[in-house]
C-alpha cells in the first residue's frame, strides 16, 4: 500500500477517536466510531489474499451491525428525553441496547465470536491495532 494512503488511513484513525473522544452529542460519537471503522477497512484488506478480504467483510459487517444499534438505542433515547446528550441516558431500553452495541464493538465475552477469526486473517501490525488502537473509542 502507497506510503501517502497508508498515513492518511492512520490519520483517520486518530482523528475518529478524537471525535468520539471530545463529543457530548450521540450522534458525534456514532460519527467517530463510524471514522474508526472506515479507516481499518482498507488496512484490513490491504493483502490480497482470501483470509485478509474475509477478515476484512467480518469485521465490516459486525461494527456496522454495532453502529446501528448504538445509533437506535441514542435515537430511542432521544425520543425519551429530548435531547442528544451523552449523559442523559436514563429510559431502560437504551442502556441495554447500548451496552450490547459496545460489547460488539470491543469484543467483550458474550460478543466475542468475531475476533479471533478476523485476527487470524490479519498481519500482526494490523491486528495489534485492532486490539488497542480500535478499543479506545468504544
Amino acid at each position: 500500500m502507497n506510503p501517502y494512503i497508508m498515513s492518511i488511513l492512520m490519520c483517520n484513525l486518530a482523528l475518529g477517536t478524537i471525535i468520539t473522544a471530545a463529543s457530548y452529542h450521540w450522534f458525534l460519537a456514532w460519527v467517530g466510531l463510524e471514522l474508526n471503522t472506515l479507516a481499518i477497512i482498507p488496512i484490513l484488506a490491504k493483502h490480497h489474499h482470501p483470509r485478509a478480504t474475509e477478515a476484512a467483510t467480518k469485521y465490516f459487517i459486525i461494527q456496522a451491525t454495532a453502529s446501528s444499534i448504538i445509533l437506535f438505542s441514542s435515537i430511542i433515547n432521544a425520543w425519551h428525553t429530548g435531547t442528544w446528550d451523552i449523559t442523559q441516558l436514563t429510559t431502560q431500553p437504551a442502556p441495554t441496547m447500548l451496552l450490547i452495541a459496545l460489547a460488539m464493538k470491543l469484543g467483550l465475552a458474550p460478543m466475542h465470536f468475531w475476533l479471533p477469526e478476523v485476527m487470524q486473517g490479519t498481519d500482526m501490525t494490523t491486528a495489534f491495532i485492532i486490539a488497542t488502537w480500535q478499543k479506545l473509542p468504544p
